[in-house]
């Protein structure tokens, strides 16, 4: 029976030319060695050395045995290299708070953040020429989509999304989601983002992805009235029976697509069931005028003070977009605890307006910011999204408003605060999702003010490395 143990014992005696030798390289006996090496034999159907007095060769048989074992067992290292995950990642010579410095991550937390020279771990990667900072949180996405990009541009929300992108997800089959989920996770990925909340159907699919990627997600699980994938009873099965498979990355959240596609009756039970279960809300809130309106003629109230009377806004509640949110609505939404996903590029791409920066910053929300999906960005690139929301903020005359520090947080820990996750900051402890970003591009130098370059001069290509939970995925 071929093992990976016998086989090195036999490529360690075939490079060392010594079953002694070998033996005291490998820790065993020279016995045992003569053993594996007899089971060999007898499996290849001959001799693989040549034993001679004072010296061992390997004869042709051994030969070419030793070209397929050595294939085998480089194999096995490109398998580790690829799915197990190292205890220790040793981040040598890397820039932190303006100095180089080694950080030890131990399993998925930041372990040392100034660890000695000869420190020893399972992974080395060298560092140097790279400064680290927190990766990115999608707060506010719908991964799949991403198969449903340039299918529908340059019309407005209502056109958008009822001619379009709804006919077009009533064909998409199971296959189809995990195929979107899969390229959208590899974009995210790419451009520096370890979680996304994510708003879909199907979440076998996406659970799975994302599990296999190895990044976080916290999956919505959408609920609109009619809809064939948006069953409730399917969804609290699901529910019942759910078990996370990534040790933690994943979580379940209760996604009531909005208060224009789910009545009064279903939103006031979707966020029962969520409580009850410890389950966070996600929902559309605001994002056009149109919604105003309607809401307006059928409830006699604007969204947020409605779905503050039916009792559904709290601090279990990520309400994405909130373009159209007067000051009064953004006291609610604070004096709520209500965390908001800002999605400027979406916002702008679907013509659904300018986000309120001056009243949201004013109120103390917790803001933080998603993409939105492909199909309406047309990206996923949370460092494009960020730069657009800081420029975004400014047009109006302030050029003080939403600084460099602070759209980072929006970008990176705030969302983390919200969805329970100990990360979005390079500390002892936390969680290791981090980005080591290339000094040497022209956009990060000259070294003023490294988060300044970060945010507003650099793109998602500057990014060398990503690491989420102190994996490195890429």
């Amino acid at each position: 029976m071929l093992e990976d143990f016998r086989l090195r014992v036999f490529q360690r005696v075939a490079e060392l030319g010594s079953f002694t030798a070998a033996a005291k390289a490998l820790g065993i006996t020279q016995p045992a060695v003569s053993q594996h090496i007899a089971e060999l034999e007898k499996f290849a159907g001959g001799q693989l050395f040549e034993r001679g007095r004072g010296r061992i060769a390997l004869t042709a048989r051994g030969r070419v045995f030793l070209t397929h074992a050595t294939g085998i067992l480089d194999g096995y290292k490109r398998l580790e290299g690829e799915f197990r995950q190292p205890e220790t990642v040793l981040l040598r010579h890397v820039l932190h708070e303006g100095r180089k410095t080694n950080i030890l991550i131990r399993r998925d937390r930041f372990e040392d953040l100034d660890a000695p020279e000869d420190t020893v771990a399972d992974r080395v990667i060298e560092a140097d020429g790279t400064v680290i900072f927190p990766s990115f949180y999608n707060a506010h996405t719908h991964a799949a989509m991403t198969l449903l990009r340039g299918t529908a541009d340059d019309v407005p929300l209502k056109t958008w999304i009822e001619e379009y992108i709804w006919p077009a997800e009533a064909k998409m089959t199971p296959d189809d989601i995990r195929r979107g989920d899969e390229l959208a996770i590899r974009e995210m990925v790419a451009t520096g983002t370890t979680f996304f909340s994510d708003m879909y159907f199907d979440p076998e699919e996406a659970v799975a992805a994302a599990d296999a990627a190895g990044i976080r997600t916290a999956f919505g699980l959408t609920v609109l009235e009619g809809h064939p994938k948006a069953q409730a009873e399917e969804l609290r099965e699901y529910i019942k029976n759910w078990k996370d498979p990534s040790d933690g990355r994943i979580q379940l959240v209760m996604a009531p697509h909005s208060i224009y596609t789910v009545g009064t009756e279903r939103l006031k039970r979707c966020a029962s069931f969520a409580r009850h279960h410890d389950m966070l809300l996600h929902i559309h809130l605001s994002e056009t005028r149109r919604e105003i309106e309607n809401c307006l003629r059928e409830h006699g109230t604007t969204p947020v003070r409605y779905l503050d009377k039916i009792g559904f806004l709290g601090p279990d509640v990520l309400a994405a977009h909130c373009v159209h949110v007067d000051a009064e609505e953004w006291k609610i939404l604070a004096d709520r605890g209500v965390t908001v996903a800002h999605c400027p590029c979406s916002n702008l791409k679907l013509g659904s307006g300018r986000f309120p920066y001056e009243l949201a910053i004013a109120s103390g929300c917790r803001i933080t910011i998603g993409t939105d999906s492909a199909a309406s960005n047309n990206n996923l690139d949370m460092h494009e999204e960020m730069k657009v929301a800081a420029l975004l903020a400014k047009v109006n005359g302030d050029a003080t408003l939403l600084p460099a520090e602070l759209v980072f947080r929006w970008a990176t820990r705030n969302a983390a605060e919200f969805f329970g996750i100990d990360a979005g900051e390079i500390a002892v402890g936390k969680q290791a999702d981090a980005l080591l970003v290339d000094l040497t591009v022209p956009q990060m130098q000259p070294a003023h003010n490294l988060l300044s370059n970060w945010v507003y001069a650099a793109d998602s290509s500057a990014i060398r490395h990503v690491l989420c939970a102190g994996r490195v995925l890429k």
